[in-house]
C-alpha cells in the first residue's frame, strides 16, 4: 500500500513539473493564434495596403501600412519589442493603419528576429543608440516624404524605451506613446520632450517599479508636459504581449482604446 502511495505521489510531482515547465516556456516564437489582432480590432472598415519599405541605408527594411483611400493621414512610427520586427508588430501596424494612419514599423535589428529570450536580450543590448536614433529619424523622414505633417512614435517594452528616446532627441514629434518602456526621470533630460506623452504600465512590473513610473509622471507634470500615464493593477511587464506568461487580454484591449484616443486627440 505504501509503495502504491509513493508511486502516486511521484506521478503527481512529475505532472505538476511538466505543467509548470510548459507554462514557463516563453521562448517559443509567436504562432498564428498568438496575436493581438482580434483583441485590437475595431469596427473600422478601412481597406489598407501594406508592404516592405526600404527607409534607412541600403539594407534596412521596415513594414509600411496605409489606408488605400487617398487622404491626409497622420503618421506613426511603430517600434518593436526586443523580439524584433516580427509578424505581430507588422499586424499591429496594419491594424493601426485601419484607424486612419500611415504607419511605418521600423527594424532596429536589421532583419534579425529573436526566437528565444536570450537572443532577444543579446539583440537589444547590442544596438548602438546613436544608430537607433538615426534609424527612427529616417523613418520620420520616410513618412514626411509621403506628405505627412503630424507624426507620433509608439513602442512596446524595448520599443517603448526607444519611443521615449526618440522624443528626447532633436526630432520634432507631435505625440509619444510607450508601453512599459525603460524610463528617464531626470528633469533636465525630460525637458527636451516637446510633445504629449502616453505611458502604459502594470503595477506588478518588477523591471519598471510603480515608484519610478510615478516619478516619471511627476517630472512631466512639473515641466508642464501634457501626459496621460496609466498603471494597470494586477498585471506585470509585457502584459500586452500574447506570447508571454503575463498576457492580460482585457487590459490590453483597454490600453489599445486609450492609445487610439490619445493618437486621435493629438494627431487628427
Amino acid at each position: 500500500m505504501r509503495n502504491i502511495l509513493y508511486i502516486i505521489i511521484i506521478i503527481i510531482v512529475v505532472l505538476v513539473g511538466i505543467s509548470l515547465f510548459s507554462n514557463r516556456n516563453t521562448d517559443a516564437p509567436l504562432t498564428g493564434d498568438q496575436t493581438n489582432i482580434n483583441m485590437l480590432a475595431t469596427s473600422s472598415t478601412v481597406e489598407i495596403a501594406s508592404r516592405e519599405a526600404s527607409y534607412y541605408g541600403t539594407s534596412t527594411r521596415g513594414w509600411y501600412a496605409e489606408p488605400r483611400e487617398e487622404g491626409n493621414y497622420p503618421g506613426v512610427i511603430v517600434i518593436h519589442e526586443w523580439w524584433g520586427l516580427n509578424d505581430q508588430i507588422k499586424q499591429t501596424a496594419e491594424e493601426l493603419a485601419k484607424n486612419g494612419y500611415k504607419v511605418l514599423a521600423v527594424d532596429l535589428y536589421n532583419g534579425k528576429i529573436a526566437a528565444t529570450s536570450s537572443e532577444a536580450m543579446a539583440y537589444s543590448r547590442g544596438i548602438n543608440q546613436t544608430d537607433a536614433l538615426n534609424n527612427m529619424k529616417a523613418a520620420a523622414q520616410y513618412l514626411q516624404n509621403q506628405g505627412i505633417t503630424k507624426i507620433a512614435s509608439l513602442g512596446w517594452c524595448f520599443g517603448g524605451g526607444q519611443s521615449l528616446q526618440l522624443s528626447l532627441s532633436d526630432l520634432k514629434l507631435d505625440a509619444t506613446a510607450l508601453y512599459y518602456g525603460q524610463l528617464v526621470t531626470e528633469k533636465d533630460r525630460l525637458a527636451s520632450v516637446d510633445a504629449p506623452v502616453l505611458g502604459i504600465f502594470g503595477d506588478k512590473d518588477t523591471s519598471i517599479p510603480v515608484a519610478r513610473v510615478q516619478e516619471f509622471k511627476q517630472q512631466l507634470d512639473e515641466l508642464g508636459i501634457t501626459n496621460e500615464v496609466y498603471i494597470y493593477p494586477g498585471v506585470g511587464h509585457a502584459f500586452a504581449n500574447p506570447s508571454g506568461m503575463n498576457y492580460a487580454p482585457e487590459e490590453t484591449k483597454d490600453a489599445w482604446a486609450k492609445t487610439l484616443t490619445f493618437l486621435n486627440t493629438h494627431l487628427k
